[in-house]
């Protein structure tokens, strides 16, 4: 299977996770300048899952999927929502940021849309939003 002959390009772990280089590709999110940036306060943590974050947060700054700043012109807060499952879902709470940006008129298509195109092939690979958007294959 062709997935298997080239496994060697695709992302098994967290450490094998370099990104896209930016001068291949760079996405950028375009804001109302008009609309003052916001500073939210923090949300506060149940002490329960400071760990769990911490560690979802070392794995994505070790990866480069996030950096480091020391100032930062924009802040959201994280929020923790536990999942049926037991585990713990790490978000950032995007509302006011939202409410900012410029709206782009290029649409995604409808899932539906996406499985149909999808449904004659023998693999295909998604983006998982539930993995953060890490690249994921079946």
């Amino acid at each position: 299977m062709l997935l298997k002959d080239f496994k060697d390009v695709f992302v098994w772990t967290y450490k094998d996770l370099k990104g896209i280089p930016l001068e291949l590709a760079q996405h950028k999110i375009e804001l109302d300048t008009s609309i003052p940036l916001a500073h939210q306060a923090r949300y506060i943590l149940n002490p329960n899952y400071a760990i769990t974050v911490k560690q979802d947060i070392d794995k994505l700054l070790v990866t480069g999927v996030i950096q480091s700043i020391k100032e930062a012109t924009w802040l959201s807060p994280i929020v923790v929502v536990p999942k049926k499952t037991g585990k713990l879902k790490i978000c950032v709470d995007f509302r006011k940021l939202k409410k900012t940006t410029k709206k782009n008129p290029y649409l995604l298509p409808f899932s539906h849309e996406i499985l149909n195109i999808v449904a004659r092939y023998e693999a295909y690979s998604f983006l998982d939003g539930y993995s953060r958007y890490h690249i994921k294959f079946l």
